[in-house]
């Protein structure tokens, strides 16, 4: 069924003027590249560090749990090893199961959006969108692989607040946060 909700997508939803757009936002979101950047800039102000802290902290659990841990351990095979398409980018040679990219733009998206209560947090929600529909959109993920993806980025993203927050009262972290 995976499968086949792939294939409608790629002939109902793909359309080669669309291409370049949903390959730069696939390669925008590339290795977190983005979020460990985002994280960063928020964490030189003292009035946004403890939010870029719980969004570089969510983006390193999912760097753990899923390029780590799950992808090995389930070892499932990308869509296009089992139906025969013409890719617009390089084939990935890592497993499919659950999407990195998915899981990564998640984690640190979802970090911001329970840190943070301003507009930036739903550009962000749609940045992390479309890249999730990305991966379906050039076929090198199966549904099932992005959602799995989404739900152990915001859990990362939760799981990251909460060990923030746990550990925000000692003397290394108050000195680093309030520095």
């Amino acid at each position: 069924m995976d499968l086949n909700i792939l294939i409608w997508i790629h002939n109902h939803l793909v359309f080669s003027g669309l291409n370049p757009f949903f390959v730069f936002i696939t390669n925008f979101g590339d290795h977190g590249i983005f979020g460990f950047f985002l994280s960063f800039l928020l964490m030189i102000k003292k009035e946004t560090r403890l939010t870029g802290v719980i969004m570089l902290a969510a983006l390193l659990l999912s760097v753990f749990f899923v390029n780590l841990t799950l992808k090995p351990l389930v070892a499932r095979h990308r869509p296009f090893t089992f139906y025969d398409i013409d890719l617009i980018l390089p084939k990935p040679n890592d497993f499919s199961f659950p999407s990195g990219h998915s899981s990564s733009v998640f984690a640190y998206t979802w970090a911001y959006f329970i840190t943070r209560k301003n507009n930036w947090r739903w550009g962000l929600l749609v940045f992390a969108i479309l890249v999730a529909y990305s991966r379906l959109y050039l076929f090198v993920h199966y549904p099932t692989d992005v959602l799995a993806g989404i739900a152990i980025g915001i859990l990362c993203a939760y799981l990251s607040r909460w060990l923030v927050e746990k550990f925000k009262d000692k003397p290394w972290m108050v000195r680093f946060l309030t520095y």
